[in-house]
This record gives structure tokens, C-alpha cells and sequence, in this order.
């Protein structure tokens, strides 16, 4: 699991209301004494993204009836430049 997701989830917590305040403080001091506060990056900006699942995403984009020309246009150019 990586720091983010760890962060992510503790930020979750901060924000369910099924949560007892015990909990949310325990989560509050693991964000503040390691992760500065909650401010990591995301699991995204790490630039492992897998190219084939992003090529797959675009495609899906591209075949989706509820997505707009805009966006449509904007994956297809992704795409080719994928191929590049």
C-alpha cells in the first residue's frame, strides 16, 4: 500500500460520520506526525501509471455515448500521441 493510499484512507476517516472521535484523532496524529499533515501526493503523480490501462481508458472515452465531442477529441489525440 502506498503512502498515499495510507493518507487517503485516514483522511476518509476524517470525514465518516460512523466514525467515533477516537478514531478520527488517532487518524489526525498519524497525518500530522507522518504524513506533514495529510500533504503526500497522489498515487497517480508518480508517473507508474501502467501506458496499456491509460490506452484503455482513452478508448473506452472515445466509445462512450456520454462523453462529449470535446473530451472524444481530446482522447483521440492523446492516443496518437501514445503511438508516437
Amino acid at each position: 500500500m502506498s503512502e498515499a493510499q495510507v493518507a487517503g484512507g485516514h483522511k476518509a476517516n476524517l470525514n465518516n460520520p460512523n466514525t467515533s472521535e477516537e478514531a478520527k484523532e488517532h487518524s489526525r496524529q498519524v497525518l500530522n506526525e507522518e504524513f506533514n499533515g495529510g500533504d503526500v501526493p497522489k498515487a497517480t503523480d508518480s508517473g507508474d501509471k501502467n501506458p496499456n490501462n491509460v490506452a484503455g481508458g482513452l478508448k473506452a472515452t472515445l466509445n462512450n455515448p456520454k462523453v462529449s465531442d470535446e473530451a472524444k477529441e481530446s482522447a483521440k489525440e492523446r492516443l496518437g500521441q501514445m503511438d508516437n
